[in-house]
Parts: structure tokens; sequence; C-alpha cells
């Protein structure tokens, strides 16, 4: 039976380094403060988009009354425009109740930033693909997990 050794030890052939890029997810633990700045930050967006719809349906009225033979397609185009903001604005108030369910001290994932890894001959590979992730709170990281 072959036993595997803790680290194997391979002579570096001219200490040959690669660097390779991996993604790092970006994980928020809830306070009250950090609740508060995602639902403003939600909210800010969502009125954003009910802005933009209301200006489309403004220009989208204008625009057929400038070009009353073509009024089947301004609406067919400002339709599209439309219904985009109104599901994103949908997925606004999806998360605006799932924000409201969260409990203090949950942890959610912010997004993902790209680091540089060194590696080397005889690393473990199952150790460099091992994911890895930063923990803030408030604005300040926390924890490295490596």
């Amino acid at each position: 039976m072959y036993e595997r050794p803790e680290r194997m030890q391979i002579q570096e052939i001219g200490g040959i380094i690669m660097q390779i890029i991996k993604t790092v997810q970006i994980k928020q633990v809830i306070t009250e403060l950090s609740k508060a700045k995602l639902f403003e930050k939600f909210q800010t967006e969502k009125d954003r988009l009910q802005l933009e719809c209301d200006q489309l349906q403004f220009e989208q009225l204008k625009m057929k009354k400038q070009h009353p033979q073509k009024t089947q397609e301004i609406d067919t185009r400002f339709h599209e425009e439309i219904l985009e903001r109104e599901e994103k604005m949908d997925m606004l108030d999806f998360k605006l109740d799932q924000l409201d369910q969260l409990e203090i001290g949950s942890e959610i994932i912010e997004g993902e930033v790209h680091s540089l890894q060194d590696i080397r001959v005889g690393d473990d590979w199952n150790d460099i693909l091992e994911e890895q992730s930063i923990i803030i709170k408030d604005d300040i990281v926390i924890k490295i997990n490596e």
C-alpha cells in the first residue's frame, strides 16, 4: 500500500514560480448599519429605474407625435426598454424582501475579486483549488480564509 507523504519534496528546477489568477469571494457580515446601507442602495437603484421608465414613456409619446406612421415600431422598441427596467425593479423588490428577512450576523456574498497566487513544483493542487474568501463587516476586513 502506497502512503502519500505529508508534503512531497520535489526539487524545483531553476526555482520556477508561476502565478495564477484566482477568484476570491467577498462575503459581508450583516449588521444594522450594513443592512441599512444595502436597503438604501437597492431603493436608490429602484428609484433610478422608475425615473428611467417615466422618461422613456415621455420620449415614446414624443416620438409617436413626431412619427405617427411608425407607431408600432416605436411602441415595440420602447416596450422592450421599459420591460427590461421593470424586470430589474422586480429583482430589486425581491432583494429588498430578502434583505428584510436576513438576520443580523448572517453572511451574504457581496461579490468577487481576483488575486494572484504563486504556485511551485511540489505544491498540493487541492490546496491551490480550495476556495478563498474575504469576510468584511461594516467595510472592515475581519477575516481572510485561505
